[in-house]
């Protein structure tokens, strides 16, 4: 506050002086130029001087303040075009989370265009319009982001090929990633999508001809691409005995299919399982029989021991004394126990058929069971049994059905 006295003080004190100097010495000032002629005093001058800068300083100053990056007074300036494009990535980026097309689509698309990286944002843009329907629009965004970014061309292509799937254009996926596999051979992200995309389709001869490269590049995971090679060739049996190859069909295509499996793969249980299940449907009972038998003499599977029970093989009798051996080592297994049931009855051993079957079901409640041990008590006679078992194999087989609402039945 004291500092304010002294300033106010000196100002009053400097303004005195100035006013005695000005009524002593008032000066003289004449400026003559061909027909202009200017005449003053000093004082006058100085002041006219000192307001003609005022008003200089003044105007440069409303120009900086104009060319300044202000908001306020300058909505166009170079700060606020950033700040507009700021806001328009991160609403873009909030309806594209949440699921507004149109909107994300608008600013993902405004944004890529002022930014000097626009790659992330036209693909949102893309994938918006995608989600829209406008796959024109898409294809066009994802050019754009090319002709901007070209070095980005493995992501852009990739996008592209998801959104493709999106959209059902599985062909068009295909071609898609097919070319990006020959300009990137070793490309994890193009093979994992590729592999996708195949099995998708249903094509697992492409997805076995791709498992070599799965395998090269570490692709998977060595248990996830064990589990898709064992997936793969099984799937492919099951094609094998449908379809017509090379003048094969049925039962030869499928035993072609086999061989072409290693030695290794042609003890997989999951393998063995495909094979044996195709033949039983082709009628080639005895042959899947002798293939199920050695497998299981190798090695016990209860998946391979409940097939065994469906199969009708050349002498029932000595398939049941086959699947006897296997029960002291597997004795609480419900599969074998069914299949123990099931060949009893093939024999014709309704007694042992019975205590087998009842036995599976102590163990574990098994729909399967109960139909074939309904179906046995029915001719049996014990039909309110059989009824019960019927019912309940029922439940067991959709255990939704218990839960469905039934009518009242009507009164009489």
């Amino acid at each position: 506050m004291k500092r304010l006295y002294v300033i106010l003080f000196l100002v009053i004190a400097a303004s005195g002086l100035l006013g005695l100097a000005i009524a002593e010495h008032s000066g003289y000032i004449l400026i003559a130029y061909d027909s202009f002629r200017y005449e003053s005093s000093l004082w006058a001058t100085l002041a006219l001087v000192a307001v003609i800068w005022l008003v200089i300083w003044g105007i440069k100053a409303l120009i900086e303040l104009v060319m300044a990056s202000s908001g306020v007074v300058n909505p166009w300036s170079r700060r606020n075009r950033s700040r507009r494009v700021q806001i328009a990535i991160e609403q873009g980026q909030m309806d594209l989370a949440e699921g507004r097309w149109a909107s994300a689509q608008k600013h993902l698309h405004r944004a890529a265009e002022a930014e000097r990286q626009p790659l992330l944002y036209y693909l949102g843009a893309a994938r918006a319009a995608n989600e829209l329907g406008n796959y024109e629009q898409c294809d066009s965004l994802l050019e754009r982001a090319l002709e901007r970014q070209p070095q980005a061309e493995l992501a852009v292509a990739l996008s592209h090929a998801q959104l493709q799937t999106d959209r059902g254009d599985t062909e068009g996926a295909l071609s898609t990633l097919q070319a990006m596999h020959e300009r990137h051979p070793h490309s994890v992200q193009v093979l994992r999508q590729l592999q996708r995309l195949q099995q998708q389709r249903g094509d697992w001869s492409a997805v076995i001809r791709l498992l070599p490269e799965l395998r090269k590049d570490k692709v998977l995971p060595a248990n996830e691409l064990a589990e898709l090679e064992r997936r793969a060739w099984g799937e492919n049996l099951t094609l094998a005995a449908h379809r017509e190859e090379d003048g094969a069909v049925g039962l030869q295509s499928l035993n072609r299919a086999w061989q072409q499996l290693t030695a290794a793969q042609r003890q997989e249980p999951q393998l063995v399982l495909a094979y044996a299940e195709q033949m039983r449907q082709l009628g080639a009972e005895a042959e899947a029989e002798e293939v199920l038998r050695v497998a299981l003499k190798r090695k016990y599977d209860s998946h391979l021991a409940r097939l065994y029970g469906l199969l009708r093989g050349s002498d029932p009798a000595r398939q049941l004394q086959f699947a006897e051996q296997w029960l002291k080592d597997h004795p609480n297994d419900p599969s074998l126990l069914l299949t123990l049931g099931r060949l009893c009855l093939q024999t014709s051993l309704w007694g042992k058929a019975r205590d087998y079957l009842e036995s599976s079901l102590r163990i574990q409640r098994n729909p399967e069971a109960c139909a074939e041990l309904a179906r046995l008590l029915a001719q049996l006679g014990d039909t309110e049994r059989s009824n019960q078992l019927f019912q309940e194999g029922l439940g067991l087989l959709d255990e939704r059905l218990l839960a469905s609402p039934l009518p009242v039945p009507a009164r009489v």
